[in-house]
C-alpha cells in the first residue's frame, strides 16, 4: 500500500503528532492539507518535547519529506519561524520540504478581523484561536484571497494587497466598529522579506505528490484539528474553517479520492474540546478535573485549559462512518489509570427519546443527554507497557469494547508520550 491518512475523531488533540511521527518511519512523503497555524502538533522524543503548528511531524525524521498542501492557509512568519526552530534542533529542511505555490497566505487584516468578529459576538464567539484562518478561507471563498503564487508578481501583489487593505479598513470600520488603519508598505515589505526566506521551498505540490504517488512513494496524509471540528460535517458552527475530515484531503493536497487507499482514525480513550460549543459527555467536577491533571489537558496552540469528559464514543461512531475509517487508534490510554470504573457513551437521549443519529444542528446538540456504559477501571499503571500482552485484563476489555461498538480493529494503542510508549498490535501500512 502506498498511501495512507489519519485524521482526528474527536474535537481535535487526539494526539495525532505522535501517531504521525511513528508512522513516518515508513513513509516517503508526509503531507498537511489543511488548516493553518491554528493546530498544534505534540511530539515527544527521548523527553524532548516538539510542539509544530504547520510543518508535518514527519520532519522530525531526517530523511523524511514534508509537504503543506494547497488547501492550507498559511502564516509566513510563522512557518519561518518553525522552519528555523527545526535547523536549530539539528532538523535541516533542504531538500525535503515543499510548500504549495497554491496555498493562501495569512495577513495581518486577517488577525484583525478574527478579532473584530470575536469581540462583536460577545458571549455567543466560537473561542477562535485568532490566528486569523477563518478571515483567510472567507476571502479564499470570496476569490480575493492571495496565494502564494501572486507573490512572485511583484506589481500583481502590490495591486491585489492595495484592494484587500482598503477592503478590510472599511468592514472594520463599519461593519465591526472596529477601526483600523494598515501600513501598506510596512505589510508589503514584510511579506516579500518572509517570502524570500522561504522562496525555496515552494513548488507546485499538486503535480508532485500525484508523481510520487503514482511512482510508488509511500505518503501519508496528516489531517489537523478533527472531524467533528469539520465546517461541513462538524458541530456547526463551532468548528474551523476547513474540511478537517478525511472530506478534505483530496482538495487540500490536489489527489483523486481513489488515491487515498487507507484512513485512521485516532481517539482519545476519553474526549477534550477547546473553545465553546456543545459537549455532551464533559465533566464539570472533580473527574474532569482528574482528567485535564492526568492528561496535561492544555492547548499546544493557546495555552488554553481543555474541557474534559468521558469517551462519546456515539460521536467516534459517527466519525467513523463519515471517514470510513479502516481503524481507530486510541491514545492516552494511561491517563485512565486512576479512575476505579470508566463511562462510555454508546448513544443519545433528546427529548426523552433515544436518537440514532448524530445531531446536526448544535442547538440539538447541546440538548442531549449521554448515555452510558459503565467499565471496571483496572486501577494499575500503564504507562511505558509495550505489548498487548502486558496490559491489564481491564484495559484489554475496554480496548474489545471500542472494537465491538464501532466495528473496526485499534491496531495501535497509545500509552505514554514518548515514541516508544506505544503498543503496535498491526501495521498500519
Amino acid at each position: 500500500m502506498a498511501t495512507l491518512a489519519i485524521v482526528g475523531t474527536q474535537w481535535g488533540d487526539e494526539g495525532k503528532g505522535k501517531i504521525v511521527d511513528i508512522l513516518s518511519l515508513e513513509a516517503d512523503y508526509i503531507v498537511r492539507f489543511q488548516g493553518g497555524n491554528n493546530a498544534g502538533h505534540t511530539v515527544v522524543i527521548n523527553g524532548n518535547k516538539y510542539i509544530l503548528h504547520l510543518l508535518p511531524s514527519g520532519i522530525l525524521h531526517d530523511d523524511k519529506k514534508c509537504v503543506l498542501g494547497n488547501g492550507m492557509v498559511i502564516d509566513l512568519e510563522g512557518l519561518l519561524n518553525e522552519i528555523e526552530f527545526i535547523k536549530r534542533v539539528g532538523k535541516s529542511p533542504e531538500g525535503r520540504l515543499f510548500v504549495s505555490e497554491r496555498a493562501h497566505v495569512i495577513f495581518p487584516y486577517h488577525k484583525e478581523l478574527d478579532a473584530a468578529s470575536e469581540k462583536l459576538k460577545g458571549d455567543g464567539s466560537i473561542g477562535t484561536t485568532l490566528k486569523g484562518i477563518g478571515p483567510a478561507y472567507k476571502d479564499k471563498a470570496g476569490r480575493v484571497g492571495i496565494r502564494i503564487s501572486d507573490l512572485k508578481n511583484e506589481e500583481s501583489f502590490k495591486e491585489k494587497l492595495k484592494w484587500n487593505l482598503r477592503e478590510k479598513e472599511l468592514t472594520l470600520k463599519y461593519v465591526y466598529n472596529y477601526p483600523v488603519s494598515f501600513d501598506f508598505d510596512r505589510i508589503y515589505s514584510t511579506t516579500m522579506r518572509l517570502y524570500e526566506k522561504i522562496e525555496e521551498f515552494v513548488c507546485d505540490t499538486v503535480s508532485l505528490l500525484n508523481r510520487e504517488i503514482d511512482s510508488g512513494r509511500r505518503v501519508l496524509f496528516e489531517g489537523a484539528q478533527a472531524t467533528l471540528l469539520d465546517i461541513d460535517v462538524g458541530t456547526y458552527p463551532f468548528v474551523t474553517s476547513s474540511n478537517s475530515s478525511a472530506l478534505g484531503i483530496s482538495a487540500g493536497a490536489g489527489v483523486s479520492p481513489k488515491k487515498v487507499e487507507k484512513i485512521y482514525g485516532i481517539a482519545k480513550a476519553y474526549t477534550t474540546r477547546v473553545g465553546g460549543g456543545p459537549f455532551p459527555t464533559e465533566l464539570k467536577d472533580s473527574l474532569g478535573e482528574l482528567l485535564r491533571a492526568r492528561g496535561h489537558e492544555y492547548g499546544s496552540t493557546t495555552g488554553r485549559p481543555r474541557r474534559c469528559g468521558w469517551l462519546d464514543l456515539f460521536a467516534v461512531k459517527f466519525s467513523t462512518m463519515v471517514n470510513h475509517l479502516d481503524g481507530v487508534v486510541i491514545t492516552k490510554l494511561d491517563v485512565l489509570d486512576a479512575f476505579d470504573e470508566i463511562k462510555v457513551c454508546v448513544g443519545y437521549e433528546l427529548d426523552g427519546e433515544v436518537i440514532e443519529r448524530f445531531p446536526s444542528t448544535a442547538e440539538e446538540l447541546s440538548r442531549v443527554r449521554p448515555i452510558y456504559q459503565t467499565l471496571p477501571g483496572w486501577k494499575t499503571e500503564t504507562t511505558h507497557i509495550k505489548k498487548w500482552e502486558e496490559l491489564p485484563k481491564e484495559a484489554k476489555n475496554f480496548i474489545r469494547f471500542i472494537e465491538d461498538y464501532l466495528g473496526v480493529p485499534v491496531p495501535i494503542i497509545s500509552t505514554g508520550p514518548q515514541r516508544d510508549e506505544t503498543i503496535l498490535r498491526s501495521s498500519l501500512w
